[in-house]
């Protein structure tokens, strides 16, 4: 009984002392799911430092972040498309291109609300993650297609880059379309995962502002 009772003691210590040993790790996509829920569409999907963006930050928890913006929508059915338009991007960062084919398509505008076209750069992204070709390049034509739209701020576009000043007096070029840029990223990097081929590295650069 004493030699039992002895190696007892002897195993629970030796366990005890691995257990100490190796800590259980904390999950780096940890986060307070009640708190995100509760917030505002503004405070959840705009603010670049805050929301669903906290956790998409950290490497490797895109698809948690994509499941909290699922969970915050079906509290939100009132959001606008572009909540799902961010899930999509998440989800096909996360290779599940169907789910975030469907996500984005759902993104799409009324016709007559589309003045940039935000429905072709839909219709890209989606043709994108359905590897069709020819309706990325379809879509693509759609969008270059899209007429000057004056803007406060903006000036109107020399060679398909405009200029915008903002509120603050600073400023930036940018093409026109808004978009077109990300989806000729699109097309060079056509066999890259979404997240390489939406990156800046894919788009054209912008030629040197002219003196």
């Amino acid at each position: 009984m004493a030699g039992r009772s002895w190696l007892a003691v002897c195993l629970a210590l030796a366990l005890s002392q691995t257990a100490c040993a190796n800590p259980p790790t904390a999950d780096p996509c940890a986060h307070d799911r009640e708190a995100m829920l509760a917030l505002d569409e503004a405070a959840f999907d705009q603010d670049m430092t805050g929301g669903w963006r906290v956790v998409a930050s950290v490497p490797g928890c895109q698809r948690v972040a994509a499941d909290l913006i699922a969970d915050w929508r079906r509290t939100n059915p009132q959001a606008g498309g572009i909540v799902s338009w961010h899930e999509g991007q998440l989800r096909a960062g996360a290779g599940q291109y169907p789910q975030a084919a469907i996500l984005m398509a759902a993104a799409r505008k009324p016709p007559e609300a589309d003045k940039a076209g935000w429905n072709a750069y839909v219709d890209a992204s989606v043709a994108f993650l359905q590897r069709d070709r020819d309706a990325l390049l379809a879509a693509r034509e759609r969008l270059q297609a899209v007429p000057w739209l004056p803007t406060d701020g903006m000036q109107p576009p020399v060679d398909g880059i405009v200029a915008v000043t903002f509120d603050n007096g600073q400023s930036m070029r940018m093409r026109w379309p808004p978009n077109i840029d990300v989806v000729d990223g699109l097309i060079a990097c056509f066999d890259r995962p979404y997240d390489e081929a939406y990156g800046t590295d894919c788009r054209p650069p912008l030629p040197p502002a002219k003196q």
